[in-house]
């Protein structure tokens, strides 16, 4: 029976590095070449930063949110109206993809932390446990990508002429 435990606990945290994985490939794909980001970084440059909201706003916080999200949204619309129609498509569907794999790694992350607890209290371990428990997973999901993307990079590099 505590071999149940021990599954659950393997497999949401194979439900977190899937996602993390495929959307590492995913974005790289869809990723802008150096030129891209060059010009990107110029534009955003010469537009400046959003500006900031008054902090005395904060002391109504829900007006403050809005009125901070106004701001933000009408400064990333300028920042559209500068890219290239192809451009914007791109970064569009990078932002999409991007916002999609995370919404499903956090839904994994969680149900990943939910097992690691359940796990933790099934065997009667102390509480001080459940960090490593929870540390140790995230990094190698994170790790294994990484080396996945730079292993697969470097091969690229090698046989390109």
């Amino acid at each position: 029976m505590d071999v149940f435990f021990l599954l659950g606990f393997i497999g949401a945290w194979l439900l977190f590095a899937g996602p993390v994985y495929q959307a590492a490939i995913e974005l790289r794909e869809e990723g802008f070449d150096q030129d891209d980001q060059e010009e990107m970084r110029g534009r955003v440059a010469a537009l400046g930063r959003p500006p900031h909201i008054s902090a005395w706003w904060w002391l109504l916080p829900p007006v403050a949110f809005v009125l901070n999200r106004r701001r933000t949204s009408e400064w990333r619309m300028a920042m559209l109206a500068q890219m290239a129609p192809t451009q914007r498509e791109r970064f569009q569907s990078f932002q999409n993809k991007a916002t999609g794999w995370l919404t499903v790694a956090m839904g994994a992350l969680c149900i990943a932390a939910k097992e690691t607890g359940e796990l933790v209290h099934h065997f009667e371990w102390s509480a001080w446990t459940l960090i490593p428990l929870l540390v140790a997973p995230f990094l190698m999901a994170v790790g294994y990508t990484v080396s996945r993307i730079s292993r697969e990079r470097r091969m690229r590099a090698l046989l390109e002429p």
